[in-house]
């Protein structure tokens, strides 16, 4: 069969889905992904399928308002000047590729709304990919208006483009591929989860050729700790960079820092410490005792995957609720973002290096991660809807 991926130009939302097409095509199955082709073009393996939705130039901009909102301004703005503009922008390209390519599924990333609304007009059979699990944890139970909103600019978006009231774009009611388990997630309040919710754990798998790393400079006897604020956030964590050095120095007897960001942000480092603009993270992960990252679902089920807890210092958005996933997990420790002591963190890392329980639930997510079966989990659910 014939399965096309709609995407948004974020490289959490893409990552899974490789693996789960490299899956597929080594079944016999065709692949293909439409989204904004600029991103696109650097996130996906070389050779690979792409139809162009939606213009790619905007997202630049709109980065550089974004990384300094927090809480609800930053829901707001990537509602407003986002999720709900890209839809607009991307449906026209995802229809067209779906008559281009006359897919027999497809599979809408939960903030991809357009492959949605084309496979809801259009008739196809379409699956979610969830690429994060704040969304089913009821993120907004606490906070009943904020969810009364989302729920508005939903409505509003299938109006103004003439669709049916009274489902959501952002879950499929034939198949809901969760890249995690309830491991990490915990169980639901009040009913379970419907039988189409699929927790496949993470699709982990290959991604487009690694950066070069110094292997030999990693430390053979310092814990080895990998700092990462993923791709959209670390221009917002120069003193959060700084803080971290600072803890580090504090154990620099015992703790090689391997920080992931521009030398324009850390500044001057120690010579134990290693820093790169980028690393190959997933080949990097089984060298590594712990990572401190902003808590981005990709990386913390990464890290978990491998076996490696964390310290999560959320940003905005979903990170909040997935750190506090983790730190209910008992396989982490959550710290504060802003206003980082270098002390909170310097205990924190001490912490997971030297507390063993939280290994062991890093090693317990691991093995629901493993047992979940991943990309070919995620494969055979999808070739049971056709």
């Amino acid at each position: 069969m014939r399965i096309l991926f709609v995407v948004p130009p974020f490289a959490g939302h893409v990552n899974p889905t490789i693996a789960v097409a490299a899956e597929l095509n080594s079944r016999g199955h065709e692949t293909a992904w439409t989204g904004p082709a600029e991103a696109l073009d650097g996130l996906l393996p070389t050779g690979a399928r792409v139809f162009p939705s939606g213009g790619s130039g905007q997202y630049g901009a709109l980065h550089e308002h974004w990384r300094d909102l927090r809480g609800v301004a930053a829901l707001r703005f990537l509602w407003d000047e986002a999720l709900i503009p890209l839809a607009h922008a991307m449906l026209p390209g995802v229809r067209a590729a779906a008559d281009a390519y006359a897919p027999d599924l497809l599979v809408v990333d939960q903030q991809a709304f357009a492959g949605a609304l084309a496979a809801r007009s259009d008739g196809l059979p379409w699956a979610t990919s969830a690429t994060t699990s704040a969304e089913f944890t009821q993120p907004f139970a606490g906070f009943p208006k904020v969810g009364e909103w989302v729920d508005g600019r939903i409505a509003g978006l299938l109006a103004e483009h003439g669709a049916p009231g009274g489902w959501d774009p952002r879950f499929s009611d034939r198949l809901v591929l969760v890249f995690s388990t309830p491991a990490l997630v915990g169980a639901p309040e009040g009913e379970p989860h419907p039988p189409h919710y699929a927790f496949v754990g993470p699709a982990l798998g290959a991604r487009p050729p690694a950066c070069d790393f110094p292997w030999q400079r990693l430390d053979p006897v310092r814990g080895r700790v990998l700092v990462s604020l993923g791709t959209l956030n670390r221009e917002a964590g120069s003193r959060f960079y700084r803080a971290v050095l600072a803890a580090a120095e504090q154990l620099a007897d015992r703790v090689q820092l391997i920080v992931a960001a521009p030398a324009s942000l850390v500044g001057e480092v120690p010579g134990h410490v290693l820093r790169q603009d980028f690393v190959p993270q997933l080949q990097l992960l089984p060298q590594l005792d712990s990572v401190v990252c902003h808590g981005g679902h990709n990386t913390v089920c990464e890290a978990l995957a491998h076996a490696v807890p964390l310290v999560v210092a959320p940003i905005r958005d979903d990170q909040p609720i997935v750190a506090r996933q983790v730190a209910a997990a008992g396989a982490g420790v959550r710290v504060r973002f802003g206003r980082p002591r270098p002390d909170e963190l310097r205990d924190a890392l001490t912490a997971v290096l030297d507390d063993p329980s939280y290994g062991r639930a890093a090693r317990r997510i691991q093995t629901s991660f493993t047992a979940a079966g991943g990309a070919a989990a995620a494969a055979d659910r999808l070739e049971k809807l056709i």
